[in-house]
């Protein structure tokens, strides 16, 4: 019987995850992190249970309401099986093995090798990111839902149930439904289906369970996009916030609309273009992911999480000055560093406002050069029945076979 060597690499690699995670537990212990998040997800499970009102109540020092769709409340009823304390460490533990399954489905959707070493590395690495590292610290779910939808994109085109997983996904938490969207508009009509059908049947569920608070949910809840917060603060690195803090106003309005509208279109457009004739929908993926994010109204800080296959495809790629600044802006937290008490975020000098809104601007910055890069790109793909057809896939730097995914 052989056994595998164990290389001073191998040793290294768990010793920075092993390190990393010490000090991630350490810093949680230290500052009694209060995991408000998850403490609202399991508010909304005991209502379900209990049968009270689900967008009626707050929970935490912040008077944190339920946001989500009734579906997504209706999944949230086993945290109610377990004490707090135990729950916040099954939150950490899961969110810290997600980050690892992420990790592992963007390096192999870069068409990177992911051996072991890397994968520990990268996660060792990967949870200092900022969106990485407040989704821990929060007990948020979006490590779970970027999981299922890079999952489902990068599965085989003919894969039974294709759309499906981003059906759920869009089903727990609304912004993955744009990705519906790009595989309509990129001319993927029964994975795109079957996504619609999937978050249809999220929706009816949620009749079926909770009627009076679907009700609630999809004729008031949805529009109330003030209940989610504050959108002209610093945590908030979507469009809007970028522009409420540089016009010095809470209500972008008309500005905002616009902005948005434009950037879906263009976004959406790149999407297209990027799956039509770049060798793979690597760049469509994460364009419509950067799109999504932008255009949202809130896009909290933590929720930039697709930064994580950002990076990897830019590694692939071999862009390694493009991927570390990628990194820096992704882990620097300027935004924290500026003064961000009360209203001060809507009274920032114009010299603060690129540390302000880092992501929405990096975001800006990237979709312009996929817009550049499928302008450029060589050849053109053939249209036939004014859909686009997708270029042969190879195992380039931009990304691997689609038609190779993860199965």
């Amino acid at each position: 019987m052989t056994y595998p060597t164990v290389t001073l690499r191998s040793l290294a690699a768990v010793g920075a995850l092993a390190l990393s995670l010490a000090v991630f537990a350490t810093l949680c212990v230290a500052r009694r992190i209060p995991m408000a998040d998850t403490l609202v997800y399991r508010a909304e499970g005991a209502a379900v249970v209990g049968g009270t009102d689900l967008y009626g109540f707050t929970v935490t020092q912040w008077q944190l309401p339920a946001t989500y769709p009734p579906f997504a409340a209706i999944l949230f009823v086993p945290t109610t099986w377990l004490p707090v304390d135990a729950l916040k460490v099954v939150f950490v533990i899961g969110n810290v093995a997600l980050l690892a399954l992420f990790v592992r489905l963007s390096w192999r959707f870069a068409g990177l090798p992911a051996g072991p070493v890397p994968l520990l590395v990268s996660v060792a690495v990967g949870l200092w990111l900022e969106p990485v590292f407040q989704t821990v610290l929060f007990g948020q779910i979006n490590l779970a839902l970027a999981c299922l939808v890079l999952w489902d994109l990068s599965r085989a085109e003919h894969a039974i149930g294709k759309g499906f997983a981003l059906g759920v996904a869009a089903g727990i938490k609304l912004t993955p439904a744009v990705f519906i969207v790009y595989l309509l508009v990129t001319g993927r009509v029964r994975a795109g289906l079957t996504a619609l059908a999937s978050f249809t049947g999220t929706v009816l569920l949620g009749v079926l369970v909770l009627p009076a608070a679907s009700a609630e949910f999809w004729t008031r809840r949805l529009f109330e996009t003030g209940r989610v917060g504050k959108p002209w603060i610093v945590d908030n690195q979507s469009l809007q916030g970028l522009l409420a803090r540089v016009l010095h106003t809470p209500e972008p309005g008309a500005l905002w609309a616009v902005a948005a509208v434009v950037t879906a279109a263009g976004g959406l457009w790149t999407a297209r273009r990027a799956f039509a004739g770049a060798g793979s929908e690597s760049w469509g993926v994460l364009v419509t992911a950067l799109t999504a994010l932008l255009v949202s109204p809130i896009s909290w800080s933590h929720h930039w999480v697709w930064c994580v296959p950002l990076l990897a495809v830019l590694i692939a790629e071999g862009r390694f000055r493009m991927a570390a600044l990628v990194g820096v802006v992704w882990t620097a937290r300027s935004f924290w560093a500026v003064p961000h008490e009360g209203e001060r975020d809507l009274r920032l000098p114009w010299w603060q406002q690129p540390l302000a809104s880092p992501y929405a601007l990096c975001a800006l910055g990237l979709l312009a050069f996929a817009v550049w890069r499928v302008c450029t790109a060589a050849g053109t793909a053939p249209v036939r029945g004014g859909v686009l057809v997708p270029s042969p896939r190879t195992k380039s730097g931009s990304g691997v076979s689609t038609s190779a995914g993860t199965g």
